[in-house]
């Protein structure tokens, strides 16, 4: 089975995506909205209910965990599985966690995330790239870092959007979230004097926006979709790794840490109408 995290309902969007792709495997679905949202939140806090989260998934049979969470990702990923991942597997050897940076910036960069240092062309490449994420995910400077090792001409420009998974999680009207994205943008328009090639939607909250950003953006800045590249990421991961998700039903279930009746009203209202059970 393998299993997919986030704090609230925004790695739906990668969960869709990867329940399309890959139908045959087992999934379950875990979104901690019980502590929702997690941009405001300390490093620590978030290592530990990421560790939590991921603890539940793998005593409910999970052999592999994708963090479908930026913030999750660039705080804790890195620290658990290095540290705590290594102490799961002494006593039940094999589990995985794979966060969602690494192919993101695989994609952006078009270079394999094993590549640390520059290579012809990429490292001529000076490109600017916008990204719209959570406040912990921006002063991280994950993907400043990343990006540069393998891309170093290319310029980032980071903007936090605090407002926006709240009035998501909370099934804002259209509007109000229009007048949200719009600023944002504005906000990191007047950063920078080159227009963004690319922006990177950093946070699985924001598909839900996309057209909004769209709407925002110049016409010419191209937006990258974190679940396309998740998805395909985890296919050839998965070519490599197939004896780890075990026997494949097609099940797929849905968990939260909150109130499963609110949580699945929420979600229905984004387009994912099923049953929630509490985890």
């Amino acid at each position: 089975m393998i299993g997919v995290f986030d704090s609230g309902h925004g790695g739906l969007t990668v969960f869709s995506e990867l329940t399309r792709r890959f139908g045959r495997y087992d999934w379950m679905y875990y979104g901690d909205h019980g502590h929702a949202p997690y941009g405001g939140r300390s490093g620590d806090e978030i290592v530990a209910l990421t560790q939590d989260a991921c603890a539940k998934l793998f005593m409910s049979g999970c052999k592999l965990v994708i963090l479908a969470c930026n913030t999750a990702t660039a705080a804790a990923g890195r620290t658990l599985q290095q540290e705590w991942l290594p102490e799961v597997n002494k006593g039940r050897a094999g589990h995985k966690i794979l966060g969602i940076i690494a192919p993101t910036v695989e994609a952006v960069t078009q270079t394999p995330w094993s590549i640390k240092t520059p290579v012809f062309p990429q490292k001529y490449n000076d490109d600017t790239i916008a990204l719209f994420a959570t406040k912990v995910t921006v002063e991280s400077g994950v993907y400043e870092t990343e990006i540069a090792k393998r891309c170093p001409r290319v310029r980032l420009v980071g903007q936090a959007c605090p407002a926006l998974v709240p009035l998501i999680e909370r099934g804002a009207p259209k509007d109000e979230l229009r007048a949200a994205v719009a600023a944002y943008v504005a906000e990191m328009m007047d950063k920078t004097p080159v227009m963004p090639e690319w922006a990177i939607l950093g946070c699985t909250h924001y598909p839900h926006v996309q057209d909004l950003f769209a709407e925002a953006l110049p016409p010419r800045v191209r937006i990258l979709s974190q679940p396309r590249v998740v998805a395909d990421a985890l296919e050839d991961y998965l070519e490599r790794h197939a004896s780890l998700v075990g026997p494949r039903h097609g099940l797929i279930q849905y968990f939260t840490s909150g109130d499963p009746a609110e949580v699945a009203r929420v979600a229905a209202s984004m387009g994912c109408d099923v049953r929630w059970g509490r985890l």
